[in-house]
């Protein structure tokens, strides 16, 4: 929270400073890519020595056209949960395409408030053992699996980027993820859908803290 906190006063502070001057002398109106920008979610690694039950990893890239940055997001997601009569286990891709728009233009580094926009699709697999109790042949194990299962949603994005210091950026993106859609169907209904979360939930809350090096040219 201090982090973010720290970051979003560095960021007003520059915006202040800058908006004074004209445009056209700080940020040229081209829409020709100067570089391209590599990160990864911070939350996610900090997650898998902290937790039993997550597993899992998250990069990004965008690439600038003027105030517009397509982007890519590309993750790896995996959860367990294990009761005393049942266990859940699921693993899977996924990935997010998109595009964010700067509304800070008054800025010569470049720094972001941007809000975006993303289709998002997950493959993945996953596995629900149970104890079914019978009257007459008592308790039996069932084990159901969901194999080669993907989804797809879209989402809704905000936050910012700075420029700490040469090529190393810092930033967060809060994400709104909306009507999931299971296009295959499995043994048992989906529990859990990587890079989304439940299933059952028609729209979902996501947070990521990135940080990132640009590679200019």
């Amino acid at each position: 929270m201090l982090k973010s906190l720290t970051i979003s006063l560095l960021l007003f502070c520059s915006a202040i400073t800058t908006w004074s001057q004209p445009v056209d002398s700080l940020v040229k109106k081209s829409y020709r890519p100067t570089g391209i920008r590599l990160g990864t979610d911070i939350i996610s690694l900090a997650k898998i020595p902290f937790s039993d039950e997550f597993d899992g990893w998250e990069v990004t890239a965008d690439v600038d056209f003027y105030r517009y940055y397509l982007t890519v997001e590309v993750g790896n997601w995996e959860k367990s949960f294990v009761g005393e009569s049942q266990s859940y286990f699921n693993s899977g891709n996924y990935y997010r395409l998109g595009a964010d728009v700067n509304i800070l233009l008054k800025d010569p580094d470049r720094n972001m408030v941007f809000l975006g926009l993303r289709y998002a699709r997950s493959d993945f697999q996953e596995q629900l053992n149970y104890i079914d109790s019978d009257p007459v042949f008592g308790d039996i194990q069932q084990n159901l699996t969901n194999s080669n299962m993907s989804a797809g949603w879209g989402e809704v994005t905000a936050g910012l980027r700075v420029k700490i210091w040469k090529g190393l950026w810092m930033g967060y993106t809060a994400r709104l993820k909306v009507a999931p859609g299971i296009s295959t169907s499995g043994q048992f209904d989906t529990y859990d859908i990587p890079g989304y979360g439940l299933a059952s939930k028609n729209a979902y809350w996501g947070f990521n803290y990135q940080v990132y090096y640009r590679f200019g040219w």
